[in-house]
């Protein structure tokens, strides 16, 4: 046991020094030969030189797409919510008791002031006007007798054959004859215009709607629920509500003067964003400010021949609040913002390089931007192709047709610009603000040139490494 343990150790020293020994070797060789051949590693710089040469090529000058600008004289307007209000309103009632016995109208058709439109039982009434007239016959028949009484007594009292008080009561009675006789005509006149009403007739010309009675229904004398409705609605009203200090500004004459000479008409927009082919005209403003909201509303009337619009439809009017002249629409796909929350726009100059513009807006028109301030007639501003752009560089412009490039029609509110970065500061703080203040499009260029730099730099790494590991 202890023989074989003895053998295994003296085996395994001689082991370590065989490794021992073939490591100094090794070592002792590599110091040799990197004495004898130095200019290798002092070679492999300029092995690399040709890679560090190498440049990437540069990329072509993006495509971008504009629209060319031109002035014109805009009239600014405020879109107000409003309801549509028939001109004219008659609720159909009863104005006597009964059984209807027949409808003559058509539900939804148009009527006349006076045509029929429900009839009710009428043989009471004409049984009221039967008894009526015979009251008159009565009462005529008692003044009759009445008056030749007092026309023979007043002869006898100038014979002086009755006294004075005799005469005065045959006066007295006949006067009281002629007063039953008028109260008995009136009775007449009554019962006449109820057999008249029990034939029910509109009172408004316009359109009828739904019947909210049937034949064989018994209706009252002035009861709550109306028979049916009739409206006008050619024309309507559009009743709008307006700031209480916007109609101050309007009644002082601030306004007229600001829309010297611009279209005062009125423009509306239906529920489903399309613009109404008529224009109205502000007819009537309520004399009260509402106490909770502080607004004022206004009647607008509209011509409604197509009957396009009807009671209580819900609609968008854009009233004038003042002229502009000489400014520019800018469609709102070619306006962002940027960091500080200012629009800008870019703008292709002359030499096909871009040229970034803060600009001033008065409101919208359409989905386009109202330009007062940054930019005029002929510019050219970029619409498309934004994401590879940043100002001062060179592009390969494209104008849009002019069927894309017109705005859309007034009405609908442009979207919010949305907001891009800052474009390159300029200044003594340019250096140490211009890798944040780049756009990101360019920030994607320099990043695909990094990309290509670093692509062909680490091939010459290699090689040193090789070399000196050689």
């Amino acid at each position: 046991m202890l023989r074989s343990a003895a053998r295994i150790l003296t085996v395994a020293t001689a082991i370590s020094l065989i490794a021992v020994s073939a490591a100094e070797a090794q070592r002792s060789r590599r110091s040799s030969q990197s004495e004898d051949t130095p200019a290798p590693a002092a070679a492999a710089p300029e092995k690399a030189a040709p890679a560090e040469q190498a440049a990437p090529a540069a990329p072509p000058a993006p495509a971008v797409t504009f629209v060319t600008l031109q002035p014109q004289d805009i009239t600014l307007t405020t879109l107000l919510p409003g309801r549509v209000v028939a001109s004219g309103v008659a609720e159909v009632r009863p104005q006597v008791d009964g059984i209807i016995t027949e409808r003559l109208f058509d539900e939804g058709a148009d009527v006349k002031i006076g045509d029929p439109m429900y009839r009710i039982a009428p043989e009471t009434y004409e049984a009221r006007v039967a008894a009526a007239r015979a009251a008159v016959a009565q009462a005529q028949a008692t003044f009759n007798q009445a008056e030749n009484d007092a026309t023979r007594n007043d002869r006898l009292r100038q014979r002086g054959v009755i006294s004075e008080q005799q005469l005065e009561t045959a006066v007295a009675t006949r006067e009281t004859a002629d007063a039953a006789l008028q109260v008995a005509q009136a009775q007449l006149l009554q019962a006449e215009i109820d057999l008249d009403r029990t034939t029910i007739t509109a009172q408004l010309s316009g359109v009828v709607g739904r019947s909210f009675a049937t034949q064989g229904s018994l209706v009252t004398a002035g009861q709550a629920t109306a028979l049916a409705v009739i409206r006008t609605i050619d024309p309507v009203y559009v009743d709008v509500t307006q700031s209480a200090a916007e109609l101050l500004e309007f009644r002082r004459g601030m306004l007229q003067e600001r829309l010297k000479g611009a279209d005062t008409s009125v423009a509306l927009t239906l529920a489903d964003g399309t613009v109404y082919e008529k224009r109205g005209e502000l007819t009537a403003a309520e004399p009260y400010v509402n106490e909770s909201t502080g607004v004022v509303t206004l009647r607008l009337t509209f011509e409604n021949p197509n009957r396009l619009l009807l009671p209580g439809m819900y609609v968008q009017v854009q009233m004038p609040q003042g002229q502009v002249d000489n400014v520019v629409l800018a469609p709102q796909e070619g306006v962002t913002r940027n960091r500080r929350g200012q629009p800008i726009a870019y703008i292709v100059n002359g030499e096909n390089v871009i040229e970034e513009r803060e600009l001033v807006t008065a409101g919208t028109r359409g989905n386009a931007w109202i330009i007062t301030d940054g930019l005029s007639g002929g510019d050219r501003i970029v619409v498309a192709g934004l994401q590879r752009i940043r100002p001062g560089v060179t592009v390969r412009p494209e104008e849009r047709p002019a069927a894309e490039a017109e705005p859309p029609v007034a009405g609908s509110a442009a979207p919010e610009a949305p907001i891009a970065p800052d474009s390159a500061p300029k200044g003594e703080d340019a250096a140490s603000t211009d890798s944040t203040k780049v756009a990101p499009d360019a920030a994607a260029h320099d990043a695909s040139a990094t990309s290509v730099t670093a692509a062909a730099v680490p091939a010459e790494k290699p090689a040193a490494v090789s070399t000196a590991a050689n």
